[in-house]
């Protein structure tokens, strides 16, 4: 049995990258940069009004000032500002020569004579100069960025419409087990609906992959080698649920080995989630994870989702913050770092009503899972603990 942390570090150090791929930069929402976005201009591409107002010369503002013209965004100026002259601007417009500052409207009051006074004449300039955010030639996006429309909107200011990206991870998803019947269908006595293929068919959906859902996989040696052969030609990973812990129809460890892949680990000191495989075949990767639906969910979290986004060009890094427990907070065994499942509010970290990996409703109401570390049984209220937000 191994650590989370050494756990973590054999997923994250497999994982090569893919292949890249050309997208317009509409579909590039969720897509990892696979090369630098440089500038093919200077942003602002010429010295601009910040504000609406009256463009002027600094030197003339104690002074009423002609209106020469009047300048909307997107025009040019027509006029040179020349002594005791101003011309109308708006926010975003080309400032026009002759002009060092920009005064606010709420600065200013028109005379009956149609001039200006500047009321302030302390203005600030109100300019937003060119290239002060951006030269040409400028990197703004490094490559390995996952985007954001927060980044699509600087590929769009500097004319990147044509994205290089890494290509999506082809993920295969698997349930196993006999007990198991689809969704649709009205269990039987000693059957169970399977929920965690819609789980992590999403879980791996919303990281950006390209998934197919394989079904469920019968508790036969046979069934399980062709249906993880059949997958393994069009997969970069293989997901499956169920079926690697020590009964007598666990066929799944034995299956991966005979298929070659070479096992890097199966059992991990952590709760929910202890019996986990995770496995390599050349640039294909396999992780068997837990059949209970909450060690299922927590093991694509913590493990799955690192692997995958790495092979996507991602160096993903779960974001872990400190917050102190709402109640006293205790558990019977301490061999292992838990992550339990609870409701972050104003009065701190409040654990859910939770039976168990099997409890799958315990997840439903939950918004973050916390971090018990190794050795401690017993939490106070008001201790600080790590949370991950789900």
């Amino acid at each position: 049995m191994i650590t989370f942390e050494q756990a973590l570090d054999q997923v994250t150090k497999a994982s090569p990258t893919l292949g890249k791929e050309k997208i317009p930069l509409l579909e590039s929402l969720g897509r990892v940069l696979a090369q630098n976005v440089s500038s093919d201009i200077h942003m602002p591409p010429f010295d601009k009004a910040a504000v609406d107002g009256f463009a002027c010369r600094r030197a003339d503002l104690e002074k009423p000032l002609e209106i020469v013209e009047t300048i909307a965004a997107g025009k040019v100026p027509q006029k040179i500002i020349m002594e005791g002259k101003c011309a109308k601007i708006m926010t975003g417009a080309m400032l026009p020569e002759g002009a060092d500052c920009v005064v606010m409207v709420e600065e200013t009051r028109l005379l009956q004579d149609g001039k200006v006074k500047v009321l302030n004449q302390k203005t600030k300039n109100n300019i937003a100069y060119k290239a002060e955010d951006i030269k040409s030639g400028e990197v703004v996006l490094q490559s390995n960025t996952l985007i954001a429309p927060q980044h699509q909107a600087v590929m769009a200011a500097v004319g990147a419409t044509e994205i290089m990206v890494y290509q999506k991870a082809r993920v295969t998803v698997f349930s196993t087990g006999d007990e198991l019947v689809e969704p649709e269908q009205q269990p039987e006595q000693g059957k169970i609906r399977n929920s965690n293929g819609i789980q992590l068919v999403n879980q791996a959906g919303r990281i950006g992959c390209e998934v197919r859902y394989g079904g469920i996989i019968p508790d036969t040696a046979e069934d399980s080698e062709r249906m993880i052969r059949e997958a393994y030609a069009w997969s970069d990973v293989i997901l499956l649920s169920g079926g690697i812990s020590m009964g007598d129809f666990d066929f799944i460890p034995a299956v991966l080995q005979k298929l070659q892949f070479d096992i890097r680990f199966q059992t991990i000191a952590v709760q929910p989630g202890k019996p986990t495989v995770f496995g390599r075949s050349g640039n294909k990767f396999v992780m068997a994870l837990p059949g209970n639906p909450i060690s299922s969910f927590n093991i694509f979290e913590l493990l799955a989702k690192p692997m995958i986004y790495r092979l996507m060009g991602f160096a993903y890094t779960a974001k872990r913050f400190k917050f102190p427990l709402a109640v006293d907070y205790k558990r019977k065994r301490s061999a292992r770092l838990a992550f339990i499942p609870a409701i972050l509010d104003d009065d701190g970290v409040n654990p859910v009503g939770y039976h168990g990996s099997a409890h799958i409703n315990a997840l439903s109401a939950a918004n973050v899972i916390f971090e018990v570390p190794i050795g401690a049984t017993e939490m106070q209220k008001g201790d600080k603990v790590h949370v991950r937000f789900i």
